[in-house]
C-alpha cells in the first residue's frame, strides 16, 4: 500500500516539472513548410469564369532537407500543359528559406522565404527587363495562408511599389489529395 502511494506522488510530481503546452505551438523555422509535404489538389477561377485543376506533389528529398514541388496543370485553357517544379532550402547558416522555381515555359526565378504572422512567404525582386515594365522594380510574392492540416490558399501577387500595395494574380485554392 505505501508502495503505491509513493509511486502515485512521485507520478505526481513528475508532472509538475512538465512543460505545459499552448494549443498554438511554435513550429520550428526549418519546419514551417513541413505543412505543403503531401499531394494536393489545386483549383482556382480564371477571369473568364472558367475553373483551372492541377495537381501538386511536394515531398521532402536530400535526407528530408530540400523540399521539392511537381505541380502540373490538369484542366485549364489558359494554362494547358503548365508544369513546372520547385525546391525549397533552409539554410542553418542565415536561417532563411529560399525557392527556386523552373517550369516548361523557361522561366528560372527565385525566391526569399518570410513570415507574417501564420503566412508563409516566398518573395523575389527584379527589374523589368522590357515592354511596359522595363526599368521598373518589380516584386512577386506567393503567399501560403489558411493553413490546416488537409488545405490552405495560396495567392501569387505582384507589386510595383516596393511593397507597400500588392495586386493579387493568381489565387488557389489546395486540399489534399485522398
Amino acid at each position: 500500500m505505501i508502495h503505491s502511494i509513493i509511486s502515485v506522488l512521485i507520478s505526481l510530481a513528475s508532472l509538475q516539472s512538465m512543460p505545459v503546452t499552448t494549443a498554438k505551438t511554435q513550429v520550428p523555422l526549418e519546419k514551417k513548410f513541413d505543412f505543403w509535404v503531401g499531394k494536393w489538389n489545386a483549383v482556382w477561377k480564371n477571369a473568364d469564369g472558367t475553373t483551372g485543376r492541377a495537381t501538386n506533389e511536394i515531398t521532402k528529398i536530400l535526407n528530408n532537407k530540400v523540399i521539392r514541388e511537381n505541380f502540373q496543370v490538369k484542366d485549364d485553357k489558359n494554362f494547358k500543359g503548365f508544369h513546372g517544379l520547385s525546391f525549397s532550402v533552409y539554410s542553418a547558416a542565415s536561417k532563411t528559406w529560399k525557392q527556386t522555381w523552373v517550369d516548361n515555359q523557361g522561366a528560372y526565378l527565385d525566391f526569399h522565404g518570410k513570415f507574417d504572422g501564420d503566412k508563409r512567404i516566398f518573395e523575389r525582386k527584379f527589374t523589368g527587363a522590357s515592354g511596359k515594365i522595363k526599368g521598373k522594380v518589380i516584386m512577386q510574392r506567393m503567399v501560403f495562408y489558411n493553413i490546416k492540416p488537409n488545405s490552405f490558399d495560396w495567392d501569387w501577387e505582384m507589386s510595383l511599389d516596393e511593397g507597400k500595395t500588392w495586386k493579387l494574380n493568381w489565387r488557389i485554392k489546395y486540399t489534399r489529395a485522398k
